[in-house]
């Protein structure tokens, strides 16, 4: 076990007995991380800190439940990929009634969400970089909730599969067949507007 290891694991036992402080230490060093996975299942930059806001508040509440410190991540992550989940089938609800919501808004996506943004030489080329990184999101929201989140999970974070497995609550071989699925899809749906 490394040292960053052992020091989340004396956090979490810490946090679980009610230290503040020591929670407090777990939401800084996952942050980056659970905005990035909601922002990438949401579309939208106040959703995603609303929603990683949300999940951290949860993980708190029921840490006591969280019987291997050393699985902290896979159950923070596992948290903020349902409630953004839950968040997404709320909002298509709402849009499925709302004649003007547009809710794939441009905003800026965190360091670790922007795997997606091409290099950019010049201005045309920021503006092109900006127009696929849109598409790429707007096809990523299209695809089912399993396919969307093993994607974002391993080809954008670059989780191992076990531990997306864990998260998304399934076999390293579905998520394999989740990403593979995904992958194809999105090259069907971004072969015409690429």
């Amino acid at each position: 076990m490394d040292e960053l290891q052992a020091s989340e694991r004396v956090a979490v036992n810490k946090a679980q007995e009610g230290d503040a402080e020591a929670f407090a230490v777990l939401v800084r060093a996952y942050q980056r991380r659970a905005v990035s996975v909601a922002y990438r299942l949401l579309n939208n930059m106040e959703d995603a800190a609303d929603v990683a806001q949300d999940a951290f508040v949860k993980a708190f509440r029921n840490l006591g439940q969280l019987e291997d410190a050393d699985k902290f991540g896979a159950w923070l992550l596992r948290i903020v990929g349902n409630l953004s989940l839950n968040f997404r089938r709320a909002r298509s609800l709402r849009s499925a009634v709302s004649l003007d919501g547009d809710f794939f808004e441009d905003s800026d996506a965190p360091d670790a969400a922007t795997k997606f943004r091409l290099v950019a030489r010049n201005d045309e080329d920021a503006e092109q970089g900006r127009q696929m990184q849109r598409l790429v999101q707007e096809a990523i929201a299209t695809l089912p909730e399993k396919q969307a989140l093993s994607l974002i999970l391993f080809s954008v974070e670059g989780l191992p599969q076990k531990q997306v497995a864990e998260i998304v609550e399934c076999s390293v071989e579905l998520v394999k067949w989740n990403v593979f699925q995904a992958r194809k899809k999105l090259r069907t749906l971004l072969a015409d507007r690429l």
